[in-house]
């Protein structure tokens, strides 16, 4: 493989590569020849941060299909070298590091470094590595130095083979979790009688219902996918993931269980739902963490780029800071790590993924080590007859919340381009009058929308590693992101490099649904005498003897084309002018296309499309019953 076969591998902190053949166009990119180079150059990273000669990696895995062939390639790759290697099968991310900060651990076989085999929550033909050292994970320019290495230094062939041996670490891993919950609250057993399932999505989870929650005390039945399948048949395995959401709620609520959990592939995220079947994730995941950590202290969360208003002020509530960072999880972390040597006390780096490391436990992102912490404030909560989530009775949520990801045609230069495009959004929203640009925004252009244009925010940032520019926008008021997806829409349709296709599509979709309620509406409407919608005509059975309206009397509603509302609907902000028109004036009303129309130009809203000229709408007379 060519250096740049093997730089195609690098995705951030990790290798990423199809390592399962039986996808069409979808080739092997990560070969066991490939995964056993990048194991050497590991070992020669490893001696040159370390001084040794000789170095011993310990190396597990998730339960992916390709994995044991990896693992083995791996530790071949390392062995063939001279070094040692330490086999814990399977495995998450997490125990992987907690290995090399485990004294215990180390006294018997000392570890300088780990690869963990895996690509957490991607398809099942994936896979790839993640690596440790005693002071954590590898940054981005350790991993592009590895995948060098592994495409052109010439490796030492010693004449004894390195030593390799086998002896899983979970278990110590999970001993440590259940400590840690005794520990804190003073009981062998403080989960008695409360029933706390476990969804693994059938990665290298399970082992926390099995090994953490029994001994405990907690009641797992109705737990699912615990057993590791890396084919992952029954849902994927990602806290991010409405279908995988919606399988731990529906298990949490048919189990009446007091806590449902769900972890992704290698456990270094997790997600939550409470007794009700509400989700405990994104924004509330992060709040319900913060409160437990700044009622002990106060400081300085740093989050992502996404989070909401709504959490700013509950962690300001709290007697918290709200930083929000970048997207990614190393920037997060590293940012933390800054703040921390600056002297600015900050306990906690987390993204709305569920990536989440607190300085306690080394700042390593840990699902496990996330939800054991909320264990410890759930088992006080209930001391005290509360729930776990009245620590966030007070946090605002937004009314909407979505997120669209536009794909920037030109591969090539898509860096160049996406940043040309925030760069002109930013002047745009400075020019306009009911956009405000946030201040001290790390990532993208983040801009507040004013009541009557959206009452929300958005955010236009550019992806981490692909040729995408997401977009989300949450909205306080029910229609609000309809109203920013549009003034967006307005703006970006004239990037060539942009496909806005999924923007259209939001904005058709909310339209049409808005035509529906409409349509019900009207038909519920006492007032209406009579109207005509997408051909269908309606006429108002009356209690006493009402002649039928007229043709010329009839209200004709052509499909999406007229939005009535009533004056009681439009704020008086929005009411420029009043003005009567005498009948005889009145002529044809013409419809136009709410594309030509920026959104910085309409004085009233009213949404209207352009129709055929049949369907265009004359108004003579219109009836309403007393």
């Amino acid at each position: 493989m060519t250096v740049a076969e093997y730089m195609k591998l690098k995705n951030g902190t990790d290798v990423r590569g199809i390592a399962s053949a039986g996808v069409k166009d979808q080739p092997i990119t990560l070969t066991e020849e490939a995964a056993a180079n990048i194991a050497k150059a590991f070992c020669v990273w490893l001696i040159s941060h370390t001084g040794k000669t000789k170095v011993c990696v310990a190396v597990g895995y998730d339960s992916r299909i390709s994995s044991p062939a990896l693992c083995e390639a791996v530790v071949n790759g390392i062995t063939s070298t001279g070094h040692d290697a330490v086999i814990t099968g399977l495995s998450t991310t997490p125990s992987m590091f907690m290995l090399l900060k485990d004294e215990k651990r180390q006294a018997e076989k000392y570890c300088h470094g780990a690869i963990m085999i895996t690509a957490s929550h991607l398809p099942a033909n994936r896979n790839g590595m993640k690596f440790f050292s005693p002071n954590g994970g590898l940054e981005s320019s350790d991993v592009a130095e590895l995948l060098e290495m592994a495409a052109e230094y010439r490796f030492a062939t010693p004449n004894t083979l390195g030593e390799r041996t086998e002896k899983s670490y979970l278990d110590e891993y999970a001993v440590a979790l259940v400590e840690k919950v005794r520990s804190a609250t003073g009981e062998e057993t403080p989960l008695q009688g409360k029933r706390i399932i476990v969804d693994a999505g059938n990665g290298a989870g399970g082992f926390y219902a099995t090994k953490v929650l029994i001994p405990l005390g907690a009641d797992t039945a109705g737990s699912q996918f615990l057993e590791p399948d890396g084919t992952f048949p029954n849902h994927i395995p990602n806290p991010e993931n409405a279908q995988a959401m919606e399988s731990i709620r529906n298990a949490t609520l048919t189990a009446n269980a007091d806590l449902g959990i769900i972890f992704d592939t290698d456990v270094d995220r997790v997600g939550a739902v409470d007794k009700n079947g509400e989700e405990i994730n994104r924004n509330r995941l992060i709040a319900l963490i913060s409160a437990v950590l700044l009622k002990e202290k106060a400081g300085t969360i740093v989050t992502d780029s996404i989070t909401s208003d709504g959490l700013t002020k509950f962690i300001n509530t709290c007697g918290g800071k709200h930083h929000r960072f970048k997207r990614g999880y190393k920037n997060v972390i590293n940012e933390a790590l800054r703040l921390n040597q600056a002297g600015e006390y900050t306990p906690l780096a987390i993204e709305t993924s569920g990536h989440a490391a607190l300085m306690e436990n080394y700042f390593l992102d840990d699902g496990a080590y996330l939800i054991t912490r909320l264990l410890i404030a759930f088992a006080n909560e209930a001391k005290e007859g509360r729930e776990l989530t009245d620590l966030i009775a007070d946090l605002e949520t937004p009314e909407e919340a979505v997120e669209i990801r536009l794909n920037i045609t030109n591969q090539e230069d898509f860096k160049a381009l996406g940043n040309q495009v925030l760069k002109d959004f930013e002047q745009y929203a400075t020019k306009t009058e009911y956009i405000e640009v946030v201040p001290n925004n790390y990532e993208g252009c983040r801009v507040n929308y004013a009541e009557c244009h959206g009452d929300g925010w958005a955010l236009l940032r550019m992806s981490l590693h692909d040729p995408i520019l997401p977009i989300n926008i949450e909205s306080v008021c029910k229609g609000g992101v309809w109203k920013i997806e549009k003034d967006l829409y307005y703006f970006l349709k004239k990037y060539s490099c942009l496909d806005v296709t999924p923007l259209k599509e939001a904005i058709d979709a909310e339209r049409q649904k808005i035509m529906n309620e409409i349509k019900t509406e009207y038909v519920n409407d006492p007032s209406c005498l009579s109207f005509i919608f997408q051909g269908e005509q309606y006429v108002r059975p009356q209690s006493k003897t009402v002649e039928e309206p007229k043709e010329n009397e009839q209200l004709i509603l052509p499909e999406a084309v007229a939005i009535l509302v009533s004056e009681e609907d439009i704020p008086e902000s929005e009411i420029v002018t009043a003005t009567v028109i005498p009948e005889e004036e009145i002529e044809t009303v013409t419809i136009v296309s709410e594309e030509d129309i920026p959104e910085s130009e309409i004085t009233t809203a009213v949404e209207i499309e352009e129709a055929p000229e049949a369907e265009q709408l004359t108004i003579n007379q219109v009836e309403t019953a007393e």
